[in-house]
């Protein structure tokens, strides 16, 4: 979100084991704490490139969509996936010796069933609520980074949804997030490709 406010930032890992993470700090000292506080400061503080529109309706549409990323997307496959195939000091997930294929295949039949509902909402809409790139967009697109980067995501069988994706990951937010890395896991080999 910083990138599309064409803002700039230095991310730091906080001493402070009691913050509400991540917590964005302005030059004046001033914080937000948490992820929903930080979107409502950085919507409401500056006004250029907005990520949530202002006609009432598009902005529900946006909520509902962000609302979806950030629950049932997460829960019904990131968790199911990300979670298990990422080393747990990353996820924070329950330490066990292998992945449990069984939760990662509950979790594959649903991002199937989600891939289908992305594309049609991009190809009806140009992205998923409106014809701009909105906050559900990034949020939908920062889960589907998580499971591409672990190779999961059947590209060839979404053609619309990977077309909104190529169109989604050329945007400024998510110039840092390619480059980000797992340490001990490497992305697929077209994870940071702008198309594929």
């Amino acid at each position: 979100m910083v990138g599309e406010k064409r803002l700039s930032c230095d991310p730091v890992q906080s001493d402070d084991p009691g913050a509400h993470l991540p917590v964005f700090i302005e030059l004046d000292g001033s914080r937000s704490e948490g992820l929903w506080a930080i979107v409502d400061h950085l919507e409401g503080t500056y006004h250029e490139h907005p990520l949530t529109p202002e006609d009432p309706l598009e902005r529900a549409d946006v909520l509902r969509w962000l609302d979806w990323a950030m629950g049932s997307f997460h829960d019904l496959v990131t968790r199911r996936i990300v979670f298990e195939k990422a080393a747990q000091r990353f996820t924070g997930a329950v330490a066990r010796s292998a992945p449990d294929m069984n939760v990662i295949r509950q979790g594959r039949e649903a991002l199937r069933v989600m891939l289908k509902s992305i594309g049609q909402a991009a190809e009806s809409n140009g992205n998923l609520a409106i014809r701009e790139c909105t906050l559900a967009d990034l949020a939908v697109a920062a889960h589907l980074s998580a499971l591409d980067y672990f190779g999961e995501i059947p590209w060839a069988e979404y053609p619309q949804t990977a077309e909104w994706y190529v169109r989604i990951k050329s945007r400024p937010s998510f110039r840092t997030l390619l480059a980000d890395r797992v340490p001990g896991q490497p992305p697929t080999m077209t994870y940071a490709e702008l198309d594929f």
